[in-house]
């Protein structure tokens, strides 16, 4: 792979299909809305969207590259092999993007996106014996839903895919990676982020209220199960007509961007 140039050149949205482009653009959101969130990690962590029709490649961001600028044709398309299919001039990928991401797209063919951050909260729980607490609204999402992958060192080893794959499963959207951070996978780019922001919010709760040194008062079990089947179902938040749970919220959260006109995510 190339080394990323100072300057990211676009590569022709009209050259591709209508539905890689729609990928492209919630995908550049969802950077945007990360770095608009707080959520970013200068130019490391990786958020990345299967092509389409495939199930070999994604999309993910050129490494060096802030996530605040990053918009639908500046992304690289790469399969699973580390091979850059598409990319503007110079760029290349974070290799230890490509180690994680890679994994989770190869094994979970649900997986549409899969989003991962280094965040002060996300990594303080996750460098916790205890782990996540249903100790919160947020929480309880992912109450029995959140997966647990050991360190094993800046995630440059392929071999370590495997692991990361088996402690994932087959069916679990969020994965707290051990003294490192947080992983969500979604079968949209927005159902990815949402699960990215709350169980952010999760964290942060806990972290709060770990501070205060308070014994923390505990949601009885099938409070917690409910809870967690209530998200899932996702039916106070459905759109008319829209397949996707997640479609309401996310339609909200792009205007937030939308005072950017100069340098758009759609560009």
């Amino acid at each position: 792979m190339k080394p990323m140039g100072n300057t990211v050149s676009a590569i022709p949205l009209h050259s591709m299909s209508s539905a890689e482009q729609q990928v492209r653009e919630d995908l550049a959101a969802a950077y945007r809305l990360v770095a608009l969130y707080g959520m970013d990690d200068s130019i490391y962590t990786h958020i990345s969207a299967r092509v389409p029709g495939t199930h070999d490649r994604f999309l993910i961001n050129p490494f060096g590259t802030l996530f605040r600028d990053i918009t639908a044709s500046s992304l690289v398309c790469i399969d699973l092999d580390g091979n850059i299919i598409s990319a503007p001039p110079g760029c290349d990928v974070n290799p230890a993007g490509f180690t994680i991401h890679s994994a989770v797209h190869a094994a979970r063919h649900d997986a549409a996106c899969v989003l991962h951050t280094h965040t002060v909260a996300g990594v303080a729980v996750s460098s916790l014996a205890c782990g996540l607490r249903p100790a919160n609204q947020w929480a309880l999402q992912f109450h029995d839903r959140v997966a647990y992958h050991d360190f094993e060192g800046i995630a440059l080893d392929l071999e370590e895919r495997e692991r990361l794959v088996a402690d994932l499963g087959p069916q679990k959207r969020a994965l707290i990676l051990r003294n490192h951070g947080l992983l969500t996978l979604g079968r949209s780019v927005a159902e990815a982020f949402i699960l990215m922001h709350n169980l952010e919010r999760a964290c942060r709760v806990q972290v709060a209220i770990q501070s205060t040194g308070q014994p923390e008062y505990v949601v009885p079990a099938e409070i917690r199960e409910r809870t967690a089947r209530q998200y899932e179902s996702g039916d106070t938040n459905r759109l008319p007509g829209a397949p996707d749970p997640y479609a309401r919220e996310w339609r909200a959260l792009l205007q937030r961007l939308a005072p950017q006109t100069e340098a758009s995510y759609h560009a």
